[in-house]
């Protein structure tokens, strides 16, 4: 009988992505697993995972302490090149919630809407209403309600999941500006 091995192949999540916009937000600064976790909504095992999967991807690294940090080019070329790929933009039906994309800040005042349903994330504390574009994890919502400098990231990385190429350009130049050290 012929056992089959299991795949050690490491497979990055959404939620690593959102753990790393946040450690970019941290700016340096020492930030434990429990309020990265808490301020993600996630578990404290799942932003540890999150930050190690990191690490194997050479999108973090941690210094002799063990504390992480974002390697800010790999991150950005990772998301201009890859991310839109591996997290496609999913959307669905008219729903109230959070708006995204070319509909939020920082986007909203450089981009002119026109009468077409906004995307949203689907929330239930959500004020306005337009066509869902769900968020890259489920907790983006509650977590960019606490941090507007997180929401901003997370919008301009659906702008570039899932906009026009003229969206994903500004969205580009505007996540540049935020990933300078």
């Amino acid at each position: 009988m012929i056992r089959s091995k299991s795949n050690p192949q490491i497979v990055l999540r959404p939620q690593d992505l959102v753990v790393l916009l946040r450690l970019v937000i941290a700016d340096g600064s020492a930030i434990t697993y429990a309020a990265l976790a808490a301020d993600l909504s996630l578990t404290a095992s799942e932003a540890h995972a999150a930050v190690e999967r990191a690490v194997k991807a050479q999108l973090a690294r941690k210094d002799s302490g063990g504390k992480a940090s974002v390697v800010r080019d790999a991150l950005r070329l990772f998301i201009q090149y890859g991310a839109r790929y591996c997290f496609p933009a999913t959307r669905g039906g008219m729903t109230r919630g959070m708006s995204t994309s070319y509909a939020a800040p920082p986007l909203k005042e450089r981009i002119v809407q026109g009468a077409d349903p906004i995307p949203v994330w689907p929330h239930k504390k959500g004020t306005v209403r337009g066509l869902a574009f769900y968020p890259l994890y489920p907790t983006v919502p509650e977590a960019s309600e606490r941090n507007a400098a997180l929401y901003e990231l997370l919008v301009l990385f659906d702008a570039i999941r899932g906009g026009s190429l003229r969206e994903r350009a500004l969205a580009l130049e505007l996540l540049d500006a935020r990933l300078q050290p």
